[in-house]
This record gives C-alpha cells, sequence and structure tokens, in this order.
C-alpha cells in the first residue's frame, strides 16, 4: 500500500494580486480554470477517479480525493487572478471571439488502474508545460510567482502518480 505525506509542495504561496488589470492575462487566467486542461477539470476528473477507485483502492482513491483538494485551491487562485484582472470568472475560457463553458466532456475516463494513471500523469505534464509557457509570455511578477509556486505542486502530483503506476507494475 502506497503512502503518501503531502499532496502539496511545503513553499508558501505568493500573495495572490496582480500589478494592474490586463485582459490578455485575465484571458490566460480563465483558461486555467475553464478551459479543457484546467484545474476545473482536473478537479472533475480526480474526484470522478477517487469514487470509481474507493471500493478496490481505497488508498488510490483517497489520493486522488488529497489532490483534488489542491487542486480546487490552485482553481481558487487562478480564479481570483481572473476576477482581478478584469474578467468574469465563471468556468469558461475564450477561444477566438467566443467564451466556451467548461464541461465534463472535456475529461477523458479510463477506467482499467494503469490507463486511468498514465490519464492523469499526461494531465500534469501538459500543465506543467501549460504554466511555463505562461510563466514565460506573461509580464507581471505576481502572477509569474503563483504560476512558478503552483507548478511545485503540479511537480509533486508527477511524483504521486509515477510511483502509482510503480507500485502497479510492481505488484
Amino acid at each position: 500500500m502506497l503512502s503518501i505525506n503531502s499532496f502539496s509542495d511545503s513553499t508558501p504561496y505568493p500573495p495572490v494580486k496582480v500589478e494592474c488589470p490586463n485582459l490578455r492575462y485575465a484571458n490566460e487566467m480563465l483558461s486555467n480554470t475553464g478551459s479543457c486542461n484546467s484545474e476545473m477539470s482536473a478537479v472533475s476528473l480526480y474526484f470522478y477517479n477517487s469514487v470509481i477507485l474507493m471500493e478496490n483502492r481505497k488508498d488510490f482513491a483517497d489520493i486522488f480525493h488529497e489532490i483534488s483538494i489542491v487542486e480546487m485551491h490552485h482553481l481558487d487562485i487562478f480564479s481570483q487572478l481572473a476576477f482581478m484582472l478584469g474578467a468574469d470568472p465563471r468556468l469558461w475560457t475564450y477561444q477566438g471571439r467566443g467564451a466556451r463553458y467548461w464541461s465534463p466532456a472535456c475529461n477523458h475516463y479510463p477506467r482499467p488502474l494503469a490507463a486511468l494513471l498514465q490519464n492523469a500523469l499526461l494531465g500534469e505534464q501538459n500543465t506543467i508545460a501549460k504554466y511555463r509557457w505562461q510563466a514565460s509570455l506573461i509580464q507581471d511578477r505576481c502572477i509569474t510567482n503563483l504560476l512558478n509556486r503552483i507548478i511545485l505542486d503540479e511537480q509533486v502530483h508527477v511524483s504521486i502518480f509515477q510511483a502509482m503506476l510503480a507500485e502497479i507494475s510492481c505488484g
């Protein structure tokens, strides 16, 4: 049975603030809340994974539950940033000229354990790449500090999912 003691990095989060309103940056933060590659997608997927694993892998179900709580914190941060930057912080993102609401259809829902874990791992890796790209694009130090701090949590999640995959391949 896998034992995890921490589901997030121990580094404190910087204050949630922005240098000044900026709609371009607001749209990036909305992407982090309501696109298919978003914290809302992670929260909903990890909730689902926790439910379906509860009967046969309670240890893994509990891990997904705890990670979903960390992702909810990220969702809250990005929603606050979007609002401070001048956007309406709904669960949506802008594509082209229009808004697109988040949907649970964004997620893939594999049921076999190895595929479920690989899906979660890939999602975290894609999120890290997205946040690194945003941190290189955004010129607001307050936002980039938060992005870089959140990346640390996502890296913890990558390590956890890799350990879970290793456990099932050895077991």
